[in-house]
């Protein structure tokens, strides 16, 4: 007779774990993406309520400097060149 388990072991766990991806992969790519989500919101935690207006604040303050002249553009080949660059160092 084989011994007895309890349930919640490793060995259960990693065959339900088998079962949900086994679930996930016969999701569409659609279904895919909103629990992907779901997931990766989960997983950072609750929203910081100032962030938004924070970065919004951050986009407003940059477009005033671009329109006064008081900061240029640099493409971003030119941008990625420099940091090839200094990687190779």
């Amino acid at each position: 007779m084989p011994p007895l388990r309890a349930a919640g072991t490793v060995c259960d766990m990693a065959r339900a774990i088998d079962l949900i991806e086994q679930e996930i992969r016969a999701l569409s790519a659609a279904e895919k993406e909103t629990l992907l989500r779901v997931l990766l919101e989960e997983l950072d935690g609750p929203a910081d309520p100032g962030a938004e207006a924070a970065w919004r604040d951050e986009v407003q303050q940059r477009s005033r400097e671009l329109d006064a002249g008081a900061v240029q553009c640099i493409p971003a080949d030119e941008v990625f060149a420099q940091v090839e660059s200094l990687l190779k160092r």
